[in-house]
């Protein structure tokens, strides 16, 4: 008898064991949600960041405008990139996110009344780009939403456009290499520096398509979009034979300096600029890239939802290391509906986190400890990027979790009496005296648009803003707002309603040329006869030239479907979607979301799944 009781507490403590290890498993892997966030919990998380926003904010206005960045520690400033007021730039957009429309249009306007890049200054082409140029083009796209008076050309045209456009053009000396990669720094006044490296990363390569391309589509000069597709199809041929790339490269020969594959840091955009260039600019090409590429990403880098860096000729690993650069990579899955994996290695990312209060520049998997000499944590997005991306997509609590955590952590850890300072070492938590403009650009934002699931950032389509432009009425602010890499929302209606409108009339011109009207004439008199001699009803009136003139086009050969047309051909008349009127009421019928992009395939934006109604 003994014994049998004995046996029989044995199993109950087995079976009580296996049961706490199962909790722990499934609480460990997030299979079990912890405490899920209250409404109020979310608003309060929300107001808090607005509140880390604004305190940096004022802290840069007080004490660094108009240097680049503010110095949090010592409370002055620096220039860092370019010596244009960097942070005010870049935070511009982030302002009106976040409902302060009064100091938007003050910022706005005093960067069109003062503002000036001819300069004798040296400025990193890649970080001006995404962060100038992208910040620009987005405070331009959102000046109506923000109450400015507009010039009659916008959204086709305006200040801070012009203002975007001057600094492309400066940039634009940058790609005059033998092979259309550009150089890493331009002299914003005198074009490339003499002795200027050739030596650039690929990401400095490859991350130009979402500003160069709006810039295209919004003025109608093509040089910008056409430059920015050169470079990148650059990188496309010069792939090694199994699919990777290197992370950097001489411009003027096109030979890799450096052949450590990865994700990460030195590559990143690029990737990232695939997706969003096809999704912004409907250019099937680049998905056909991005697709390529990860599958020879999930092929020789990817372990257990980690992502690793590999030789580009080989495959073999040379840096089992995780990078907080990587962190975006969940959230870029979410844009081409790769849930499941997403999520895997974002939980894997939040475990670093929550190691550390931070994620480390180089994170070494196979250790689980910080890299030496690589412990720093710049106060940088991608982490809650990537979150905010799968909490649209995925409404699942962990990630506001997530959030809440990356929240406490900055603002218990690296707040200063005049802003955030970016951590040293995330082992022993030692500040370091910089803030980077795109903790206000991007950092502060992301996690704003994680607590504020009603902001007009996150429109499905549902609604949009009839506009009356001097190219016609325009849908705008109907959603679907691409980021480019710095977090400046772009919205893709407006690239349509300039395009489009110059795509039109450049279409007329060459129909109008390319028409025989002597020809038509022609083959209108022997119709009529043909028909008037099979006419059983002599007494029928002929009917008009206009009536046998209308015009129809072979929709199957039609190169673009936004564009293709309807014919009913008893009616003689044509119905497209931008003319289409309800003559009962005298509206128009709200598109289902802005018609940027080619919608005959399906895609996704913000990790939402959209298909032409």
């Amino acid at each position: 008898l003994w014994a049998f009781q004995t046996r029989k507490m044995a199993a109950t403590r087995c079976v009580f064991c296996l049961v706490v290890f199962i909790i722990f498993v499934l609480h460990t892997f997030r299979l079990v949600p912890g405490h899920v966030m209250t409404v109020e919990e979310v608003r309060q998380y929300r107001e808090r960041v607005r509140s880390m926003f604004q305190h940096a904010y004022n802290g840069y206005l007080q004490y660094a405008y108009p240097y680049d960045e503010l110095q949090p520690l010592t409370c002055d400033g620096t220039d860092t990139w370019g010596s244009y007021s960097l942070t005010l730039i870049d935070a511009l957009d982030t302002l009106l996110v976040m409902g302060n429309h009064s100091e938007f249009r003050r910022v706005a306007q005093l960067l069109a009344d003062t503002m000036t890049f001819d300069t004798d200054v040296n400025a990193s082409v890649f970080e001006t780009n995404i962060r100038v140029v992208g910040g620009l083009l987005s405070a331009h796209l959102l000046s109506r939403k923000a109450g400015m008076d507009l010039e009659q050309g916008w959204p086709c045209d305006g200040p801070l456009l012009r203002l975007a456009e001057d600094v492309a053009r400066r940039l634009l000396p940058a790609f005059d290499t033998p092979t259309g990669m550009p150089y890493g720094t331009v002299n914003l006044r005198y074009g490339v520096p003499p002795g200027e490296t050739a030596v650039t990363c690929t990401a400095g390569v490859g991350t130009f398509l979402v500003e160069f391309g709006t810039l295209s589509r919004l003025t109608g000069d093509p040089v910008f979009e056409d430059t920015a597709m050169r470079a990148v199809q650059a990188l496309w041929d010069v792939k090694s034979d199994i699919g990777l790339l290197g992370n950097h490269i001489d411009v003027t020969t096109g030979k890799w300096t450096a052949i450590d594959s990865g994700i990460g840091a030195g590559v990143d955009s690029y990737f990232e600029y695939l997706v969003k260039g096809y999704i912004l600019l409907g250019r099937p090409e680049l998905m056909d890239m991005f697709k390529e590429y990860n599958r020879t990403i999930n092929l020789y880098l990817k372990y257990d939802d980690w992502y690793m860096w590999a030789n580009m000729k080989k495959g073999q690993v040379t840096m089992p290391v995780f990078q907080s650069l990587e962190a975006y990579w969940p959230g870029l899955q979410s844009l081409v509906g790769d849930i499941d994996s997403a999520m895997k290695s974002l939980h894997n990312y939040h475990q670093v986190w929550r190691q550390y209060g931070a994620t480390p520049e180089f994170y070494n998997i196979p250790s689980n400890k910080a890299q030496d000499k690589r412990e720093g944590y710049p106060l940088r997005p991608e982490l809650v990027e990537s979150a905010m991306y799968l909490y649209r997509a995925t409404g699942d609590p962990f990630l506001l979790q997530l959030g809440r955590d990356v929240v406490e952590a900055i603002d218990q850890i690296t707040r200063t009496d005049c802003g955030y300072a970016s951590i040293k070492d995330v082992r022993t938590h030692q500040l370091d005296n910089r803030m980077e403009s795109f903790f206000l650009a991007e950092t502060t934002k992301y996690l704003y648009l994680l607590f504020d699931p009603d902001n007009f950032i996150h429109n499905d389509g549902g609604y949009g803003d009839f506009v009356d432009t001097i190219n016609g009425r325009c849908v705008l602010d109907a959603g679907g707002y691409v980021f480019n890499t710095e977090a400046h929302p772009i919205d893709p209606a407006a690239l349509y309603c300039c395009s489009t409108f110059k795509q039109d009339q450049e279409e007329l011109r060459k129909l109008h040329a390319s028409l025989d009207f002597g020809s038509l004439l022609e083959d209108f008199e022997d119709f009529s006869q043909e028909k008037n001699k099979k006419d059983k009803n002599p007494s029928t009136p002929k009917q008009s030239l206009h009536s046998y003139m209308d015009p129809t086009l072979d929709e199957s050969s039609a190169s673009d479907t936004r564009q293709k047309t309807q014919f009913d051909k008893r009616k003689k008349h044509k119905v497209t979607t931008w003319n289409f009127e309800d003559k009962s009421t005298g509206k128009r019928p709200v598109l289902f979301t802005c018609p940027a992009q080619p919608f005959h395939s399906r895609f996704s934006i913000l990790g939402e799944m959209f298909e032409e109604n």
